[in-house]
């Protein structure tokens, strides 16, 4: 079964080739252009893991993304996604697992989205009592090529 991913940027172009890149790594994705829009499909549906970016319609926008995929049932990851890293350990109150910096390669990207998940779903099973299953995603056999080398670095209507 594929793991299910709802990611969060009100930047057209990092959403698509993010969602690209997951997609072609065997992952099912949604997307949101919006907190607002983010939030809704947090209640409708169920995901292994939230990627938000942190600023959006305004400044905090991916925290509230971030407390909505807390108050969520089902106990997605949350990872939260930035330009704009901050040198101290500040976006860890946000309840967020795992800040990811954009750009980032492609590679790098994976294996933390990887990392969190296992690592994720080892506390849920923890706290449960019921052993966690490990589960890999389904790698396609796309070239690689057809994945941009990193994520966040393309601009409106420029190609790779």
């Amino acid at each position: 079964m594929k793991r299910r991913i709802l990611l969060v940027d009100d930047e057209v172009a990092v959403l698509l080739t993010l969602k690209a890149v997951l997609e072609i790594s065997g992952f099912d994705v949604d997307t949101a252009a919006s907190a607002r829009e983010g939030k809704a499909k947090l209640r409708k549906f169920e995901y292994s893991m939230v990627i938000t970016d942190m600023r959006m319609e305004s400044e905090d926008a991916g925290v509230d993304v971030v407390k909505a995929a807390r108050a969520a049932a089902y106990q997605p990851a949350v990872a939260l996604l930035t330009a704009f890293p901050t040198d101290d350990e500040g976006w860890q109150y946000t309840g967020a697992d795992k800040m990811l910096v954009k750009p980032m390669q492609t590679r790098i990207l994976l294996q933390q989205i990887e990392k969190l998940l296992e690592t994720h779903e080892a506390k849920k099973a923890k706290a449960t009592g019921i052993p966690a299953v490990p589960v890999k995603a389904v790698r396609k056999s796309a070239p690689k090529k057809a994945a941009s080398k990193r994520v966040g670095t393309a601009k409106p209507g420029t190609r790779k």
